[in-house]
């Protein structure tokens, strides 16, 4: 009792003493509100719940507390230059008269005040600088993503609208949605909190929105819809013409897209492959003419290739629209829905069997142990990883006294890189696989779904009947309708189907599907919306394939070149130095200049050799995140690569 105490004293002797600015200084940052409107818009839209006389009285108090930081570590790092290493007799130019000299007895003294001071004012002022940048970028990140989700929010509420929902319960759905739609929902969010908590009508609530989204395409969608409110329009009807105008935006979007990544990729060809290219030839012919050094051959490969293709794996992601990575879990029940069954010991049984789901799920993958890489392909690194750095290990132990440790550690690091990308990649690819192929055939799913559903029959029925096909989904509809059939409810099956296949166009379509369930059983034309909305996100993604297809050859090619010439300058040009350099004479001072050593060679030899494996590397991710939005699914290029420069150097060239 007596640490929690202490622990409760802590933080509200420290809660105090952050305050304490605003006490201080609060009354003044009112009378400046002028000077901080800015601010104050970015934090309404960023939805950070903190008025700005508080945020500024933060951002100062933090700030303090990194200039004493600051001041702490300009005083030990003036100790070390001062006493430890010492100052050298003449620092700059300046010259001193009879009067001033006596400032140079206080010399270490005024050098330490200046670097304290500097860095306190360095940590202080970048602390500060970073509370009143923080909100216009969170705001940013809210606006993307609202933008981002704008035209799936808009379809939903269209196909909910038709289902004869009215606007205020469709964006109290829509507010429920927020594993989904992100920070959409959030923003519906705060009308209805007006609306509920305030006493504000519709009205007024959409005009409070307005004012403080950061989003401009959501502006404009909720100020015609309040046109269309109030001239008593048709609000099915503006829901469908905002999500065609939407799409057709979509396709433009993407069309800008791909043609910037072209660009991209022609960029990266030119300054990270036939750039490189170019500079380590001109380095190598520097280097053997004038017996110069390598360090700007070493700079390209080691540094340039790698960082540079990071910074564009970087760049394509965060260009990149739409939604990435893994789809968020739907929410689904903890309990099972009313068993069907007259007998009370049959039911006893059946939650006998539900309490003992951790126990069965434990066995299965006792049997079945590649699940949870099947599941998760990222999983596979808890395991490769140790293997590969205990390997290394092994040889690096095994080579210690070896005098060409370097030459010794390339097929080990070789071979670890396959250990770690080999399992990965084939879980992946195996994984896309599965998942494109259910994307590929679920618009197809929703379609049939609909036009079952317009003939009359519940949605239950239309799954059953369509078990008995042999579509490419047809396991997974066979489970959806176990799921029923073991008492589930129709949602809670379709959700579950969802987070079994974890992408973002079956998440978008199964909160849909499921919402309008919810309100009406008449669900056909939502259906036939939900299958619109698959398809075209399907058709935009064949797009991107199709068209960066010329540029992943593109990237082939350019490294099947890099990999081509610098073997020709080692086997070809830098062998015949050698041979050159054999049969000089020491008085042949010329050709001395123009000869190289064995141990050159080598040098060079294994100098390209590691330009190529990083080559290879690198492009290989570039290539999958422009194909196909992925790191991973770079993996399998990066392997191929990486194969074809291992084998030209081990076979060929060392």
């Amino acid at each position: 009792m007596s640490v929690n105490k202490f622990n409760v004293d802590i933080d509200l002797f420290f809660r105090k003493l952050k305050r304490l600015p605003f006490f201080l200084i609060g009354d003044k940052i009112k009378a400046r509100m002028e000077k901080f409107e800015r601010l104050r818009t970015s934090l309404r839209q960023a939805r950070i719940p903190m008025s700005y006389e508080i945020y500024i009285s933060n951002a100062i108090f933090y700030s303090l507390i990194a200039g004493i930081v600051g001041a702490l570590i300009g005083l030990l790092f003036a100790y070390i230059v001062v006493s430890v290493v010492g100052l050298p007799e003449r620092l700059t130019r300046l010259t001193f008269s009879e009067s001033t000299a006596w400032l140079l007895g206080f010399r270490n003294i005024s050098i330490s005040l200046f670097i304290m001071v500097f860095l306190t004012a360095l940590f202080g002022g970048i602390t500060y600088g970073l509370f009143l940048l923080y909100p216009a970028f969170q705001a940013g990140e809210r606006k993307q993503s609202i933008d981002r989700n704008i035209p799936y929010a808009v379809t939903f509420m269209y196909a909910l609208s038709r289902g004869g929902m009215n606007i205020i319960e469709i964006m109290r759905s829509l507010s429920k949605a927020e594993n989904t739609y992100g920070e959409i929902s959030m923003e519906v969010d705060v009308v209805l909190r007006d609306m509920d908590y305030f006493g504000s009508d519709l009205k007024t609530a959409l005009n409070n929105l307005c004012e403080i989204t950061p989003s401009d395409k959501l502006k404009d969608l909720m100020f015609n819809l309040l046109t269309v409110i109030d001239s008593g329009g048709n609000i099915p009807t503006y829901f469908r013409d905002k999500s065609e105008q939407y799409l057709n935006s979509a396709k433009i979007e993407q069309k800008g897209f791909l043609e910037t990544l072209g660009l991209i990729a022609e960029s990266y060809v030119t300054a990270f492959i036939a750039g490189p290219l170019f500079i380590i030839i001109l380095g190598v012919m520097m280097a053997v003419m004038s017996n110069g050094s390598n360090t700007m051959i070493y700079a390209i490969i080691y540094g340039m290739i790698p960082i540079g293709s990071l910074m564009f794996v970087v760049m394509i992601s965060i260009i990149t629209p739409g939604s990435s990575g893994e789809a968020p879990l739907l929410p689904t029940d903890n309990y099972v829905g009313e068993i069907n069954v007259p007998d009370s010991e049959e039911k006893k049984m059946f939650l006998s069997f539900i309490k003992s789901r951790g126990q069965i799920a434990l066995k299965k993958n006792l049997r079945d142990p590649l699940k949870p890489f099947r599941e998760k392909p990222v999983n596979t690194l808890l395991v490769t990883i140790p293997i590969a750095l205990i390997y290394l290990i092994i040889t690096l132990v095994g080579g210690i006294k070896s005098p060409n440790l370097v030459d010794l550690m390339d097929d080990p690091v070789v071979y670890s890189f396959y250990i770690i990308a080999i399992p990965l990649l084939i879980f992946h690819e195996k994984k896309k696989g599965w998942e494109e192929k259910i994307q590929a055939q679920f618009p197809d799913f929703l379609k049939k779904l609909a036009s079952t559903n317009e003939t009359g029959m519940t949605l239950r029925d239309s799954i059953k009947l369509m078990t008995r096909s042999d579509m490419g989904m047809g396991k997974e509809i066979k489970k959806i309708y176990n799921d029923i059939d073991w008492a589930l409810t129709i949602n809670e099956a379709l959700r579950r189907f969802a987070n079994r296949v974890r992408t973002h166009v079956v998440a978008r379509s199964i909160t849909l599907v499921t919402k309008a369930n919810d309100s009406s059983g008449d669900i056909g034309e939502v259906l036939n919306v939900a299958a619109r909305d698959a398809a075209a996100e399907q058709e935009l993604q064949n797009e991107r394939r199709v068209s960066m297809f010329i540029y992943l050859v593109i990237i082939y090619i350019s490294f099947l070149v890099f990999v081509g010439i610098i073997y020709v300058i080692s086997s070809t040009f830098l062998e015949q130095m050698v041979k050159a350099g054999e049969k000089t004479t020491a008085s042949g001072a010329r050709a001395i200049a123009m000869s190289l050593s064995r141990e050159g060679l080598a040098d060079y030899n294994r100098i390209f050799f590691h330009g190529a494996l990083i080559q290879g590397a690198s492009s290989g991710l570039i290539a999958g995140v422009m194909g196909e939005g992925s790191v991973l699914s770079g993996l399998k290029h990066s392997v191929i690569m990486v194969t074809i420069g291992y084998l030209l150097f081990t076979l060929f060239v060392l």
